[in-house]
């Protein structure tokens, strides 16, 4: 890391967490950010559900809620970035204080609620994207809405022809009942008005499926079920976490979802135990406390075609991004792999 960018850090970290992402959104708008383009090399170029990644590390969504940034963030090291969650019409959140650092775990816990500037100023801002990046969009649903199911297609349909992918996000702890969407029945009927809404596009996209740490096995195994049936895409594993385990910090009792890497295990053995029930016919995106190359190079061996992360900037910086992938091109290399495909699942047992 650049000596600026912990003089950055360190500043922000004076401030009240939402404040300080603000800031770090109004310092990539100013150009106050590594550009090293996206990171590639023949080893760390990766498909996944049709998409041609330059390397597999991605930006989980939450960063850039409302698409604000998304010239800076596809010039800061990513392979593809996510940007959301983001409903029909626009929505406050929970009330502030609602983002919580926990320094002493590296972790944050947030309560946000979906807030965001709904689809119409994100399908604006999309539609000046980037071409050369690889960009999706997390779909969301209002809180107050009568039809939750129904938001997600509209949401789609609204933004689909700006975009490279689209994820469900039902495993989102802040928004009340969200979670109860991930039942067999409920989530089923969901995911076929989204896959719908996406055959109607003039440029059809992959849809993936964003699923909670928190489930029993049973429940993974009718997630598991149902993504198969309908023809989901992917699916990222995993969302944050409800858990306070072993938690240090403060702010540890704080509600909401635990995100940072306190989630690593958690969200990898998740991953694992995914993989296993779809036999691995369903890529898979690892996502939960990865900080290191050697921990995103762990979730794929467990049975990840990609990763995303986004806690680690809050402690690490942007430069994470580059950081990692060239991390992981080197522990490809290291152990004998000539692409990232063939390290997917290897040590998946080990997870289980």
């Amino acid at each position: 890391m650049k000596l600026t960018e912990k003089l950055g850090l360190a500043a922000l970290h004076r401030l009240d967490p939402e404040t300080a992402h603000a800031l770090s959104i109004k310092a990539l708008k100013a150009g106050l950010a590594p550009a090293p383009g996206p990171v590639t090399s023949q080893r760390l170029q990766t498909k996944i559900a049709g998409l041609d990644l330059p390397n597999p590390v991605g930006l989980a969504a939450g960063f850039d809620k409302n698409g604000e940034v998304l010239g800076p963030l596809s010039r800061a090291g990513f392979g593809f970035i996510e940007v959301g969650a983001v409903t029909p019409r626009p929505q406050p959140g929970n009330p502030r204080p609602r983002l919580f650092r926990l320094t002493e775990d590296k972790a944050a816990i947030n309560r946000f609620g979906f807030n965001n500037e709904g689809m119409e100023a994100m399908a604006r801002r999309l539609a000046a994207r980037p071409r050369d990046a690889v960009i999706g969009l997390n779909l969301g649903a209002n809180k107050d809405s009568d039809d939750r199911p129904g938001d997600f297609a509209k949401v789609l349909a609204h933004c689909g022809a700006h975009l490279d992918f689209a994820t469900v996000n039902v495993s989102s702890p802040n928004t009340e009942k969200l979670r109860d969407l991930q039942g067999k029945a409920a989530l089923s009927a969901l995911l076929s008005g989204v896959i719908e809404t996406r055959n109607t596009l003039m440029r059809p996209l992959p849809v993936f499926l964003k699923i909670a740490p928190d489930l029993t096995e049973d429940e993974l195994r009718d997630i598991a079920e149902v993504a198969h049936e309908s023809g989901v895409d992917a699916v990222i594993a995993s969302n944050t976490t409800l858990s306070r385990d072993g938690l240090r910090s403060a702010h540890r009792d704080e509600a909401g979802g635990l995100s940072g890497a306190p989630l690593f295990e958690k969200s990898t053995r998740v991953l694992a135990r995914f993989s296993h029930l779809t036999d691995g016919q369903i890529p898979l995106i690892g996502v939960g406390g990865i900080s290191t190359a050697e921990q995103a190079y762990a979730k794929i061996c467990a049975g990840a075609s990609a990763v995303q992360f986004y806690t680690a900037m809050v402690f690490g910086g942007i430069s994470l991004a580059a950081e990692i992938a060239r991390g992981l091109d080197d522990l490809l290399a290291r152990d004998g792999f000539e692409t990232v495909a063939q390290a997917v699942g290897s040590k998946r047992q080990d997870w289980i």
